[in-house]
C-alpha cells in the first residue's frame, strides 16, 4: 500500500481540517503530490508549509463554478497533470422538516451533491485527456440510510450522494475512472468535533450508538479513503464503504451527530 499511489497528483477538497486534512497528509505519506483545497487560506498555508514540496494549496469557494475552474488550473500548473480526487468537503447542518422557511435543505444538496458532481466531471475530463484512468472518492455519510428528524436534509444530500457515485462509476468506467465513497458514521470529524464541543454529552451519546464502543479517528478515515483511490481496489467502483465502528448496522441515535 505504501507505494502504490507514490507519483501520483492528487486533489483533496475541505483538506484544511478533520477528515479532509487527514486524507491529505496521509495521501503526501505515501508518496503523492496532494493540492489540498479548502476556504481558509491560512490554515492551507500552514499545512503546506508543514507537509513540504509535494503538497500545494488553492483557497476558494468551490460552491462557484469559477473557483472550480481555478482549481483545476491550479492542479496542473503545480503538478501538471491529476489521478485522484477526493471530494471531502461536507456541509452538516440541521434541518427542520416542517419549517418551509428552512433553507438549509438546498444548501446542503448544492455543497454535498452538487459541487461534487461539477468537480467530478472537470476532473474525470482532464483523466480522460490524460488517457490513463483515475480514481474518484467522495466522503459521505450513513446519514444516507438513517431517518433522525433534524438530519433530514443531510440525509437526503448524502443519498443523492450516494447514488451520484453509483452513476458516475457507471458514466467513467469505459474511461477506466473508478468512483467510490466513503460513508462516515462516529469518526471524529471536522463536524462531528464542533457539535461535540457545544455539547458534552453528545460524545457519550455516540460511543453508546457505536457497536465497537469509541469514535473513530480520522486517520482511519483516511485508511479507507487511501485503500479506495490505490491500485489495491482496482476492480472496485461504484461502491459505497461504511467507516462507522458498526453504528449503521443498529443506530440508536436520535440526533444529528456526524
Amino acid at each position: 500500500m505504501a507505494a502504490s499511489i507514490s507519483g501520483k497528483s492528487v486533489i483533496v477538497t475541505g483538506a484544511a481540517n478533520g477528515v479532509g486534512l487527514a486524507i491529505a497528509r496521509l495521501f503526501v505519506a505515501n508518496g503523492a503530490s496532494v493540492l489540498l483545497a479548502d476556504m481558509d487560506e491560512d490554515k492551507l498555508d500552514t499545512e503546506v508549509e508543514a507537509l513540504g514540496d509535494t503538497a500545494a494549496s488553492f483557497a476558494g469557494d468551490l460552491r462557484e463554478k469559477l473557483t472550480v475552474n481555478n482549481l483545476m488550473a491550479a492542479t496542473i500548473d503545480a503538478f501538471e497533470r491529476v489521478d485522484i480526487l477526493v471530494n471531502a468537503s461536507r456541509q452538516v447542518l440541521p434541518s427542520d422538516p416542517l419549517d418551509a422557511c428552512d433553507t438549509s435543505f438546498e444548501t446542503m444538496m448544492h455543497q454535498n451533491a452538487t459541487v461534487n458532481m461539477r468537480l467530478c466531471q472537470a476532473v474525470a475530463k482532464r483523466m480522460i485527456t490524460q488517457g490513463e484512468g483515475g480514481a474518484m472518492v467522495n466522503l459521505s455519510s450513513i446519514a444516507a440510510q438513517d431517518c433522525v428528524p433534524d438530519s433530514t436534509g443531510y440525509s437526503v444530500a448524502s443519498a443523492a450522494l450516494n447514488q451520484l457515485t453509483r452513476a458516475l462509476a457507471v458514466a467513467y468506467a469505459p474511461h477506466n475512472i473508478r468512483v467510490n465513497a466513503v460513508a462516515l458514521g462516529s469518526v471524529m470529524s471536522g463536524s462531528l468535533q464542533a457539535l461535540v464541543a457545544k455539547d458534552e454529552d453528545l460524545r457519550d451519546e455516540v460511543i453508546a450508538a457505536t457497536p465497537l464502543g469509541r469514535i473513530g479517528e480520522a486517520d482511519e478515515a483516511a485508511q479507507a479513503a487511501l485503500f479506495l483511490a490505490s491500485p489495491c481496489a482496482s476492480f472496485i467502483t461504484g461502491q459505497i464503504l461504511a467507516v462507522d465502528g458498526g453504528r449503521s448496522l443498529l443506530d440508536r441515535m436520535a440526533r444529528l451527530a456526524y
